[in-house]
């Protein structure tokens, strides 16, 4: 695991020099540093997962806490897809959902969207960094499950993706 001073020390480093993206693994744990720009991107995950989706049919291994909404209309069942074959993308840890980039900008994917295994999705921000969070499975996005700013635990389902 790392330490918060030598995560702070590694950002100095990286800001400090031209390299624009540092991948660690020490100990289990996986850091990832990216700078766009001038401004640090720090992902800190454990590496066992080897991939932010679950096929649909296992559990994940927190219980998901969907946010309070209205239930749906007939006519939002009777067209729910079959989520057998559908793939899971989970958070990676605890945190807040942010479909865009800002407030202003436009949601990253939204139902429909072709996504790739690199395609940014959302944003989870935790400690007050922002990490973003990329689809891992290349398909098309069929629903999303959390409402943008709603806190997310560790392993919950965040949009469920069609795989080709």
């Amino acid at each position: 695991m790392f330490k918060l001073s030598e995560i702070k020390e590694l950002i100095k480093l990286v800001d400090q020099t031209s390299v624009h993206e540092l991948e660690i693994e020490n100990e289990g744990t996986r850091l990832a540093i990216r700078k766009p720009g001038r401004i640090e991107t720090v992902s800190v995950q454990p590496a066992p997962i080897a991939s932010a989706y679950v096929p649909a049919p296992q559990a994940a291994p927190v219980q998901d806490t969907p946010a309070p909404a209205a239930a749906p209309s007939p006519e939002a069942k009777a067209a729910s897809p079959d989520t057998s074959n559908l793939r899971r993308i989970v958070s990676p840890m605890v945190g807040t959902f942010y479909r865009a980039p800002s407030p202003d900008a436009p949601a990253f994917v939204n139902v429909g969207d072709r996504v790739t295994e690199k395609t940014v999705v959302c944003i989870l921000e935790a400690m007050k960094l922002m990490n973003p969070l990329e689809a891992e499975v290349k398909g098309e996005i069929v629903e999303i499950l959390v409402e943008n700013g709603q806190l997310v635990e560790y392993g919950q389902a965040l949009f469920l993706v069609k795989p080709e």
